[in-house]
């Protein structure tokens, strides 16, 4: 009863113990009966929430949430893809010390965030990626994360716990990017989609082919041309991304059976992807 009063009152802006227990009090009995209180069930008072947070372990707080969460995963064509973002906490830096930046892992069926995890002052992202996986069960997952995670070393560790990754490839990995860049895309047929919202406009321009073998990626099978076309005010802006896909086939099994084929496409048209 005391976590679920103090999150709510938390989300509704309150910023100390006193303002969390006024709170409780002005909840009517629709607010109670939806967090599962009955009317005129005795409330905490501020001097018992106080202890009641005070001891409360994190670290395992955290593990049940998750392993709760994980309960409640969704799949996308059969298979949980799990997405890897960061983002700075607006608004929570104190003094000189900065506002932490949260790197989260969130299942894209259901929205829910499985887990996440602090970066260090002094470090970044890369290496926090895998402590922020490691609870989880990877095995024949797809991970996708943005072009700083493009790493030989991170690619491996996904593919050893058996699962896929969606990486996208950008100035940052320049040798590849050039190489990707230089394959026959012109020969290639390609699927488009159009969406508009916020007075933008933005065109996906999406190409698939099988990744030969000299790319030089860990075990990557598959490559993607994303081409996006943003107009906003009349103005044009054109940005040409290569996400690789890892399937697992032949190049490095999982440890289920399942499995994601990739194809020669030929003069055949890619499949349409989902949103």
């Amino acid at each position: 009863m005391v976590l679920s009063l103090a999150i709510t009152g938390v989300l509704a802006g309150c910023r100390s113990l006193t303002a969390i227990w006024e709170y409780t009090t002005d909840l009517t009995a629709a607010d109670l009966r939806s967090l599962g209180l009955e009317e005129g069930q005795a409330l905490p008072s501020e001097s018992t929430i106080r202890p009641v947070l005070q001891d409360l372990d994190p670290a395992g707080l955290d593990a049940l949430l998750r392993s709760w969460l994980c309960t409640r995963t969704g799949t996308i064509e059969g298979r949980t893809v799990i997405a890897v973002d960061g983002k700075t906490m607006r608004g929570a830096r104190q003094g000189q010390v900065p506002a932490p930046h949260l790197l989260a892992a969130l299942d894209q069926a259901t929205g829910a965030v499985l887990t996440q995890q602090r970066v260090a002052d002094k470090s970044n992202e890369i290496p926090a990626l895998r402590e922020l996986l490691e609870p989880l069960d990877l095995d024949g997952a797809v991970i996708t994360a943005d072009a700083m995670h493009t790493q030989v070393d991170t690619a491996e560790w996904i593919r050893d716990q058996g699962g896929h990754y969606v990486l996208t490839v950008k100035g940052n990995q320049k040798t590849l990017h050039r190489t990707l860049k230089a394959l026959p895309w012109k020969s290639v047929p390609s699927v488009s989609s159009v969406d508009t919202g916020h007075g933008r406009r933005v065109r996906r321009t999406v190409k698939a082919v099988e990744a030969p073998a000299w790319v030089g990626f860990p075990a990557a099978a598959q490559v993607l041309q994303v081409r996006r076309t943003r107009t906003l005010k009349g103005r044009k802006r054109v940005e040409v991304v290569y996400p690789g896909l890892l399937p697992a086939h032949d190049r490095r099994p999982t440890r289920s059976s399942s499995r994601l084929d990739p194809r020669t496409l030929g003069n055949r048209e890619p499949s349409p992807l989902g949103p």
